[in-house]
């Protein structure tokens, strides 16, 4: 069996512009006499590696510790794809995929609606991409409000360089935050030999 992390370390990820950076404080340290070494962070639901539940853009609809756990487990397919991923391309990965209910894109990539179209009339569980944001970074909006609309949960931050193209077992199960927007997760995807 091999086990791919495909989690960004939180505290050096890359940050969505205008998000606040992830910080830590060692409240509790060993070498200064106390019992243990704890300690204290403060981030943004959507820093690192992270999930969309759809409330994130749809006010009312699920938040991230309402939406079933099978959407965040299961069979992935790793596609690969640079530029604008559009209609073609989505119907392309889509057949590649088979039977995957999930998607995930290696490569520098930004979802088009039309793409985002395909995947969500295909009523596929979740998408994954490396970029922070699934949409364009200077109108996200439109892309978000498609596939959360769908009930598509959203893998944003993920890295896949090491990963070679097919179908793999995917658990992104994000921290229960109860009543947010997302959540960060530690997203692996394992592959039987």
């Amino acid at each position: 069996m091999k086990i791919y992390d495909i989690s960004q370390e939180v505290f050096g990820c890359k940050v969505f512009p205008g998000d606040p950076k992830p910080e830590k404080k060692a409240i509790m340290k060993i070498s200064d006499g106390d019992v243990c070494n704890l300690t204290e962070f403060k981030m943004c639901a959507h820093n690192g590696t992270h999930v969309d539940a759809p409330f994130h853009f749809i006010d009312g609809e699920e938040t991230v510790d309402q939406v079933p756990l099978d959407k965040f487990i299961g069979y992935a397919y790793v596609a690969e794809h640079e530029g604008l991923l559009g209609r073609e391309d989505a119907e392309r990965i889509l057949a590649e995929a088979k039977d995957c209910g999930m998607i995930l894109v290696k490569g520098d990539s930004v979802m088009t609606e039309e793409g985002a179209k395909i995947f969500a009339d295909a009523k596929i569980k979740l998408y994954g991409n490396e970029s922070q944001t699934v949409g364009p970074e200077d109108a996200p909006m439109a892309v978000h409000l498609i596939m959360l609309g769908a009930k598509i949960v959203l893998l944003e931050g993920i890295r896949l360089a090491e990963v070679p193209v097919g179908s793999y077992l995917l658990d992104a199960a994000p921290i229960n935050l109860g009543g947010c927007d997302g959540a960060p997760c530690r997203a692996v995807l394992i592959k039987n030999e």
